[in-house]
């Protein structure tokens, strides 16, 4: 049996406060990292800060999403070395589009094209 791998099980509430932190160095907003957030997975409001405040993993943050935004495959190009359309597996796709765009933002990129519109 193949083992997780670790950031599977990372806990969305430790990960969360370092994509504000990486868009906040970069003079973007906690609010845009919620809104991209809010766009990919549907969590938003009071549903976002309870995924935040109660540990759940990554695998079930991503399992439990109210939506996936319908225009995932709109999200193309690398991140962390790899291109985030190539990712076989399904969660890890879902992380690394989260990371790239996350990473758009603290590029400078105007939130309409993050997210696909």
């Amino acid at each position: 049996m193949d083992k997780k791998p670790r950031v599977f099980t990372m806990s969305f509430g430790s990960v969360y406060p370092l994509y504000v932190q990486k868009a906040e160095k970069k003079g973007r907003t906690k609010a845009e990292v919620d809104e991209i957030i809010a766009w990919l997975t549907g969590y938003r409001g009071a549903k976002l800060q309870r995924a935040i405040d109660s540990g759940v993993d990554l695998e079930t943050f991503f399992s439990k999403a109210p939506r996936l935004n319908p225009n995932v495959g709109l999200i193309t190009g690398v991140v962390c070395g790899v291109r985030v359309e190539e990712v076989a597996d399904p969660l890890m796709q879902k992380i690394r589009y989260l990371d790239k765009l996350v990473d758009e933002l603290a590029r400078g990129k105007k939130l309409e094209s993050i997210l696909r519109k």
